[in-house]
This record gives C-alpha cells, sequence and structure tokens, in this order.
C-alpha cells in the first residue's frame, strides 16, 4: 500500500520527475538570449539562472553575469555568508579588490575562487563583461563591511 503522507525529501524528487516529465527542470536546458533577468543582486548586471538552485533543493547555484552596459559598479565593499563561490570570466574585463589579496584585473578565462567571508569589491568592469558564478548555497547574505 503506498505512503499516503511521503517525506520531504520523497515530494521532491517526484515534483522534479513531475517537472522533467512536462519539459521543465532536468540535467539538460537550453537558454537563449531572452534568459536573463534585472532582478539580481546588483542593478548594474543582469542575471541568467543556470537552474542548479532547483535541482540540488538550493545546495548549489550557477548563473551567468552580464554587464548592463552603461552602467558601472557602485556597490559598496560587502562579504557573503557562503560555503563556496567561483567565477569563470567568459568575455570582457573586470577589476576586483579583495582583503588581503590586493586589486586584480579579471578577463576572459580569468578564475577566482572567492574565500568564504572575504570583504570584496567590484572596481570596475567593461560593458561586455559576462562571467560564470557558482555559490554553495544558492542563496546567501551579503552584508556591507568597511
Amino acid at each position: 500500500m503506498p505512503d499516503l503522507f511521503p517525506t520531504t525529501d520523497e515530494a521532491e524528487e517526484k515534483k522534479l520527475k513531475d517537472e522533467r516529465a512536462a519539459g521543465g527542470a532536468g540535467i539538460v536546458s537550453h537558454l537563449g538570449p531572452d534568459s536573463f533577468q534585472k532582478d539580481g543582486l546588483r542593478p548594474f548586471f543582469e542575471y541568467r539562472s543556470l537552474g542548479l538552485k532547483e535541482l540540488t533543493a538550493g545546495k548549489v547555484g550557477a548563473h551567468v553575469i552580464r554587464a548592463v552596459p552603461g552602467q558601472h559598479p557602485d556597490a559598496p565593499r560587502h562579504s557573503h555568508a557562503l560555503g563556496f563561490q567561483f567565477v569563470y570570466v567568459l568575455k570582457g574585463w573586470a577589476i576586483f579588490e579583495y582583503e588581503g589579496y590586493g586589486q586584480h584585473k579579471l578577463v576572459a578565462g580569468s578564475t577566482v575562487y572567492q574565500p568564504p567571508g572575504v570583504k570584496h569589491k567590484e572596481i570596475d568592469h567593461s560593458d561586455d563583461l559576462e562571467l560564470i558564478e557558482i555559490t554553495m548555497p544558492a542563496d546567501f547574505e551579503t552584508t556591507v563591511v568597511e
């Protein structure tokens, strides 16, 4: 006899199966240029979710971030409460300052492992900047720091 009250894990697994069957979340995604959203952490960037948050129940986040042409960074120095953050620059450039590591100009092909809690600030970026960011967990707190 089937269990009438599934566990949370069983309910999540059923939901993912149903989404895959309906052509939703799955192991392969095909995202077009219209999939960028302007509702991310910074108003001078647009964000394209890569679906890992949904596929991993929030354990991993991944998105493509691209610059909004003509808008440049005005974010304060800050830190993130997360266990893992990795950035890969696809095109363009950006200059970041990391506490204890100094300023670095990132260009296409640059990678950054950002240690948990490191204080940092974006200084500038090109209008064509695009990068991939992977975080663990997907959702995390950002705190302005001195």
